[in-house]
């Protein structure tokens, strides 16, 4: 582990000192956190949003204020904010107002999130076009074309296949005692 996921983890355990898990529990957690987020960042996804995902989901509750998640992850209120804007666009998260509170919570959504996001995830739909617009203005038989065209078949493939597989993924869930 890199001695800046150490000194997150190390916040993360202080920041959770006061939870239902120890803090040697807590310091696992936040290794295991932080080592997930990375891979996220290493397959694409931005790396504050994973790691603000990650803490959010392994968080007792699902949810927590900007501020914990600032404690948590030791990173500025701007990072956070960013992260957070990110993870509501894409659909992972929603903002939940706090009665009597002028701190808003940034809580996982009651269904599954994962679910959430890609059923109402129009990427691959939108990459598609993209790129059959791109395959547009190259030369007719081009081996460019060519390429480009097929990525965009991928991209209406998975577009296709999506459904099907959550339902899949639902179904084993549901399976599983």
């Amino acid at each position: 582990m890199s001695t800046d996921a150490g000194v997150r983890a190390g916040r993360y355990a202080q920041a959770t000192g006061g939870a239902s898990v120890d803090s040697g529990a807590a310091g696992e957690t936040a290794t295991a956190a932080e080592r997930t987020a990375a891979a996220f960042a290493a397959a694409g996804f931005p790396k504050m949003p994973a790691r603000t995902l990650l803490a959010l989901v392994s968080s007792e509750h699902a949810s927590l204020t900007a501020a914990e998640l600032a404690e948590r992850l030791g990173a500025s209120a701007a990072a956070v904010s960013g992260a957070v804007r990110y993870l509501q666009t894409v659909g992972f998260v929603h903002r939940v107002s706090q009665p009597g509170s002028r701190r808003d919570l940034y809580a996982l959504h009651e269904d599954e999130w994962y679910v959430v996001s890609m059923r109402n995830n129009p990427a691959y739909e939108k990459l598609a076009a993209l790129t059959d617009a791109t395959a547009e203005t190259l030369p007719e038989g081009s081996p460019a074309r060519t390429r480009v065209a097929e990525m965009a078949r991928f991209y209406r493939f998975l577009n296709s296949r999506l459904p099907a597989l959550l339902n899949e993924w639902e179904r084993e869930r549901e399976a599983q005692p």
